[in-house]
């Protein structure tokens, strides 16, 4: 037996999460088709290349006038 052993340390979030999961065993694939809904998206690199080429720089300070 090690003199120095203590129990494993388990915080109310960790234990909140690992119960969270047995109940709801679908909860990875949830996850993953609600990440799928905003940010998963094909990217159409030659019109964001188009956007780049449109945008006009900005002042440096934005509220003062042109002279």
């Amino acid at each position: 037996m090690n003199l120095f052993y203590r129990p494993i340390y388990r915080s109310d979030t960790t234990q909140f999460i690992q119960q969270l999961r047995e109940a709801n065993p679908d909860l990875k694939q949830q996850q993953i088709d609600g990440r799928a809904l905003l940010w998963d998206k094909p990217v159409d690199r030659a019109a964001w290349k188009g956007f780049r080429a449109g945008q006009v720089q900005q002042q440096p300070y934005v509220y003062q006038s042109k002279s």
